[in-house]
């Protein structure tokens, strides 16, 4: 009998765990609570291993097409000088593929468009995901035309999961960083020399990522205490950054006011006791909420749902799959996701006057080949080769 599944959260990760539940043969129903899916969002980039992961997923093709190789970039100082240069060949040459930028919403879309007609309902609220007997789940809404009992919920609802509140209501769940970000893309192609920079300041951030059509997105990430918001964010950025190197004002200006996001930066600070409960798995966000410094949140969900349909893959044991994929996803995001946060508080959110330029002269001693390994460490990751999953 065919196994069923209802992913809760049509995001990145969500997505991407019904297409690879799909290629093992299961039927999967996902749903949203929004309305309609108004693909917001600004840019991302997608290290080799979330590349990989679209690779098993059937979708790597599409993606690579439609993005932007980073190829050239590095990371500098306010003034324009460079702290350490990035060699996307190197890196390509290292494994297989170079970082991939390509905006938030295009991304959403190849994924949507490789399931199939019907498998996405959106304006469906989950509030619970109740076991039922013979290991069995029924995701409740409170609606007419719930989705019908399944053999597995994948709980890719996002940080604020309400399926992982009520499944770990002791767990504390997300806390401020300490920073926010401000970001958006530009209204008109921008002249670029690099494909990706990002600029350290003192407690401040301000990167891009070029896009295949000659936009770019910038974000700008600051010290803050959550919560707080301005009436015109562009104009104060406009006036936070108008003496740092270009592009940066130029970006700034190729901006239009109302496309700018502003989100506080939380985390999962405290790791899970585990991403399975019963016949539940959390995934992505959900799971391990990450700051974004290292570029992996999105690229460790694409990991999660490689492993997590690999792991399920023509089983009889749910369980003991399910427990294989909590068993080798919850190290490693809970690595990575320390790591983040690690290089966040030596790079974004140092601020201290004598700490600053001695990090600064650090990152210019360092052997040129630095930056490449310590991408590797994250992106250096291959799908698991089952029967449908050749990893290529």
């Amino acid at each position: 009998m065919e196994r069923t599944a209802v992913v809760v959260g049509a995001g990145i990760g969500g997505l991407a765990a019904a297409l690879g539940l799909r290629r093992i043969g299961w039927q999967v129903t996902v749903v949203d609570r929004a309305p309609v899916l108004a693909d917001a969002g600004a840019g991302i980039s997608l290290a080799a291993n979330g590349i990989r992961a679209l690779d098993a997923l059937g979708v790597g093709a599409a993606v690579r097409a439609a993005g932007r190789g980073q190829y050239t970039g590095g990371t500098r100082t306010p003034g324009g000088s460079w702290l350490a240069r990035m060699d996307g060949t190197a890196l390509e040459r290292a494994v297989g593929s170079p970082i991939v930028g390509i905006p938030r919403s295009e991304l959403h879309r190849l994924l949507r468009a490789a399931l199939p007609p019907g498998a996405l309902r959106t304006g469906v609220t989950v509030s619970a995901a109740t076991p039922l007997r013979g290991d069995r789940v029924r995701v409740e809404t409170g609606q007419d035309g719930e989705p019908p009992a399944a053999d597995l919920v994948v709980a890719a609802d996002g940080i604020g999961s309400r399926i992982r509140s009520a499944l770990f209501p002791s767990h504390p769940g997300p806390v401020h960083s300490g920073s926010t970000v401000l970001r958006a893309i530009t209204a008109r192609p921008v002249d670029l020399r690099t494909d990706f920079e990002l600029t350290w300041g003192r407690g401040a951030e301000f990167g891009h990522i070029a896009f295949a059509d000659g936009r770019a997105e910038w974000h700008a990430v600051l010290n803050a205490p959550a919560g707080v918001r301005h009436p015109d964010p562009l104009a104060v950025l406009r006036d936070r950054f108008a003496d740092w190197h270009a592009p940066i004002p130029e970006l700034l200006a190729a901006t239009r006011a109302e496309d700018v996001l502003h989100h506080d930066i939380a985390e999962l600070a405290t790791p899970l006791s585990s991403f399975v409960a019963g016949r539940v798995v959390l995934l992505g966000d959900a799971a391990h909420a990450m700051t974004p410094n290292l570029g992996q949140g999105a690229c460790q969900a694409l990991e999660d749902a490689v492993v997590l349909a690999a792991r399920l893959d023509g089983v009889a044991d749910v369980d003991g799959a399910l427990a294989r994929y909590d068993a080798e996803r919850r190290p490693r995001t809970t690595a990575v996701a320390a790591a983040a946060r690690r290089a966040g508080r030596m790079g974004q959110q140092l601020s201290h006057p004598l700490a600053v330029p001695l990090r600064n002269a650090l990152l210019r001693l360092a052997p040129s080949g630095a930056a490449v390994r310590a991408i590797l460490r994250h992106a250096a990751w291959t799908p698991p080769l089952t029967r449908s999953f050749s990893g290529e």
